[in-house]
């Protein structure tokens, strides 16, 4: 009988670490205070990333983030496959981890599991661009209102994200050029 305890008490320990163990953030990370969702709302155009099986291959790729009605924001990302000939979309949740003015959301788009969404960097005047971040070091976004950004920008991207210890030698860049074909 003591046996069987064993493995309820590990099950509940490894169940209860995959619900919340992708909820963290790199170590220097550090999300944006003074955030405000109504504010975020809308459409993003990603424009650069570090590779992830979910988004392998495609391009055109935007979030575009609306508030739920329990309090949280719907996310749907939308991206074209060159190699398919075919949009992609998957529809997502996200809600605050701690106080609704600081930029650190857990998301899932897979049931119950849900992964860190830190935006550690935000263009203050009229939200124009986002740094985000995941769970750990292999997870960095670019976000953009608008498809092409100043290299200026791209510079500062890169040598935030380098100077965090991501791995920009890694990053996509990605194509907008399926705008059109909607």
């Amino acid at each position: 009988m003591n046996i069987f305890r064993g493995i309820k008490y590990l099950t509940i320990v490894l169940l209860s670490w995959a619900f919340v163990g992708c909820l963290g953030m790199p170590e220097n990370v550090e999300p944006v205070k003074n955030f405000d969702i109504n504010r975020y709302l809308g459409k993003w155009y990603e424009v650069a990333r570090l590779d992830h099986s979910f988004e392998r291959g495609l391009g055109s790729v935007t979030a575009e983030y609306a508030l739920r009605e329990d309090g949280g924001v719907s996310v749907v990302n939308r991206g074209y496959s060159e190699e398919k000939k075919e949009w992609k979309e998957a529809e997502g949740k996200a809600y605050f981890v701690n106080e609704k003015n600081e930029g650190y959301l857990k998301v899932s788009f897979f049931g119950p599991f849900y992964g860190s969404y830190v935006i550690f960097e935000l263009e203050r005047e009229n939200y124009e661009y986002a740094f985000i971040s995941g769970p750990d070091l292999s997870y960095l976004w670019l976000l953009s209102r608008k498809p092409v950004v100043s290299p200026n920008l791209i510079v500062d991207f890169k040598a935030n994200a380098k100077q965090l210890g991501f791995d920009t030698s890694e990053l996509i860049f990605v194509s907008h050029n399926e705008e059109n074909k909607k």
